[in-house]
């Protein structure tokens, strides 16, 4: 659902939102205002004839062209109450949005069956030894390139530069010529001073990577034995850090845009590269053909989006000609000041450094345990990147909601966002502990990968499943803390103290415990994130009512461990593994839905009612 047309605020409505026509009355056309005006429009029962209100109109307008642009000032993502769009501009939002989160969560899955896929084929080719470890260290490189440059970072800095761009982008277009606007168009410029700078930082990157690669497998698994495979596998990954980079940053500035089919495609570019090169190549190169794959889908990444971009936001002049410097000054993105980038970027390297911490652990165990480890964490997370698809979606909304100081209309946005990711992970999370062997027995007990990896994996599996919930309000919880304009150290230390948490643990209990005791510190790590972004949140940006909200978790937990108990109970009593997996896919679900009616917990009680509002805004979209 790419919107191709350029952006509008939603404070000019059209035509049909105005006053009524009076029979026999010319109606002028509404000259350019600034964002946040309800235009020039003759109020119904204003004194005069139409010549006078034409006069008025031409004379609001010669006004607005003598005056120079103000700056970016707070912008309102819907009309001021009172104008005459106020009634109007919501329900084409929600219906967008509606429309927005059903392509992007058709895409996501999409993206999620074909990373399934993936996993897969890895498994069946490579199985769970020395050679799929050896890729999988590898890997931590894109892994680690794809929060920094895609999900986290990236779009934590950009969406909410590009917002502010389009926001200022509508307050000064008054009384500019198309030449004008183009040679000081706030995007444009954010484009050119950010983009050709990005992408030589990432070349230089990316290339040192490679040249780097045996002290970088050595940092990232000492106690391997024999590192030459990975060495080479991590010069092809290394490759990811400049196309993941470019990927991030159209997917940035194409959700501003309110355009999501791109970006939310790119997964599935992603691992169609990685599997189409597998097969091809698997049977001359080994495990090295998986890695080369992985190259190739990075740059599939940011082609399939490209096309878009161009048509949307386009590149923009490094310089804008014409324009006073002060104006230039002003317009020109302060963002690659490393004072506020810095908080971004160590929020992202302290969340994928869980990922180092646990590879870093596993490395002195048998041969094997990376494997088990990546296929566990790889299933037991799909509920919660299809849980934050919601987030992804409103997260432009929620931006441009702080920046025009809208902080009710963020809160609201906010909170309803945390209710609907955590009863969907929470659903997810009970069907993945409570059919952990029959799920792992369908997906990958094939080929090189035995029944011993089967349960290995299922065991380990249910251990991560008990930081889903963690994982998930990680995600919802730190984007409004970057969706100000100066981004906040709040979340970075939170994570920190999270990753903390997750060394300690871990450390010592895989002493005891082995991949077991490594995936409960991964949970409790980042539960104990999620808990500090909670309750700072509130008092720090956006004012949501903690206590609610924890009380609503709590509800949903509670419902979520009657479910997977009676998952645990019934999977083993149905011999067919697929055949049991399909019935807890209902299953799971009912008894979630009984037991929070039993509890009465108001997010389910209300959701019948919910779903019926966004199916019809769905209809209505289209």
């Amino acid at each position: 659902m790419t919107d191709t047309t350029p952006w509008r605020p939603a404070s000019g409505p059209p035509a049909a939102a105005g006053p009524a026509r009076v029979p026999g009355t010319p109606v002028p056309a509404s000259p350019a205002a600034p964002h946040g005006s309800a235009g020039v429009r003759p109020s119904p029962g204003a004194p005069g004839d139409g010549r006078n209100v034409r006069v008025a109109a031409r004379a609001r307008a010669g006004a607005a062209r003598r005056e120079p642009p103000q700056g970016p000032g707070p912008v309102r993502d819907d009309p001021p109450a009172g104008t005459a769009g106020a009634n109007a501009a919501p329900a084409p939002l929600g219906r967008f949005l509606a429309k927005a989160a059903a392509v992007t969560a058709g895409l996501t899955a999409a993206g999620a069956v074909f990373g399934l896929f993936r996993d897969q084929t890895i498994a069946h080719l490579f199985g769970a030894g020395h050679d799929s470890d050896a890729f999988l260290i590898a890997w931590t490189v894109p892994e680690m390139a794809s929060t920094l440059l895609i999900e986290d970072a990236m779009a934590l800095l950009m969406v909410p530069a590009f917002s502010q761009a389009l926001a200022r982008r509508a307050a000064s277009r008054a009384g500019l010529t198309r030449k004008e606007a183009r040679a000081q168009d706030p995007v444009r410029l954010l484009v050119g001073a950010t983009l050709p700078r990005l992408t030589v930082f990432l070349a230089v990157v990316a290339t040192l990577l490679v040249v780097a690669a045996p002290l970088v497998v050595a940092v990232l698994a000492p106690g391997l034995p024999d590192p030459a495979l990975a060495v080479e596998c991590t010069r092809m990954t290394a490759l990811t850090v400049l196309s993941f980079g470019v990927a991030g940053y159209f997917s940035a500035a194409l959700r501003a845009h309110r355009s999501f089919v791109p970006p939310a495609a790119i997964y599935v570019s992603y691992n169609v590269g990685i599997i189409g090169t597998m097969i091809a190549l698997h049977a001359v190169w080994g495990v090295r053909a998986a890695a080369a794959g992985v190259a190739a889908g990075g740059l599939l990444m940011a082609l399939v989006q490209l096309p878009a971009f161009l048509r949307n936001v386009g590149f923009g002049p490094p310089r804008a000609k014409g324009a006073p410097r002060s104006q230039r000054d002003r317009d020109r993105p302060t963002l690659i000041a490393f004072g506020l980038i810095a908080p971004v970027i160590f929020f992202a390297v302290f969340r994928q450094s869980q990922v180092l911490v646990e590879r870093f652990l596993a490395a002195s165990l048998p041969p094997g345990a990376i494997s088990h480890l990546n296929y566990a964490q790889k299933v037991a997370q799909m509920p919660m990147v299809l849980s934050l698809m919601i987030c992804t979606v409103t997260f432009p909304v929620v931006a441009q909601a702080m920046a025009g100081g809208e902080r009710e209309k963020a809160r609201r946005r906010v909170e309803q966002d945390l209710a609907l990711a955590s009863l969907a992970v929470l659903v997810g999370s009970a069907l993945v502990i409570g059919y952990a062997p029959q799920i792992i027995q369908v997906l990958f007990e094939r080929g090189a990968f035995t029944h011993r990896d089967t349960l290995a994996t299922a065991s380990v599996m249910r251990v991560y499943a008990l930081g889903l919930l963690g994982h998930c309000l990680v995600g919802a919880l730190s984007r409004p803390f970057f969706s100000t304009a100066r981004p906040t150290w709040f979340p970075a230390l939170a994570m920190g103290a999270g990753l903390l948490v997750n060394i300690v643990a871990g450390a010592f209990a895989v002493r005891w415990w082995g991949t077991y005791g490594i995936a409960a510190a991964n949970a409790a790590g980042i539960s104990t994130t999620a808990a500090l972004l909670l309750t700072g949140l509130g008092s720090r940006i956006v004012a949501i009512q903690v206590r609610r909200v924890a009380l609503s978790i709590g509800r949903l937990s509670v419902a979520a461990v009657g479910a997977c108990g009676t998952g645990w109970i019934a999977g083993p009593m149905i011999p067919d593994p697929l055949l049991s997996a399909a019935l807890g896919c209902l299953l799971v679900p009912a008894m979630f839905g009984a037991c929070g009616m039993a509890i009465r917990a108001l997010e389910i009680t209300a959701l019948p009612a919910q779903i019926t509002q966004m199916t019809q805004r769905f209809r209505n979209a289209r």
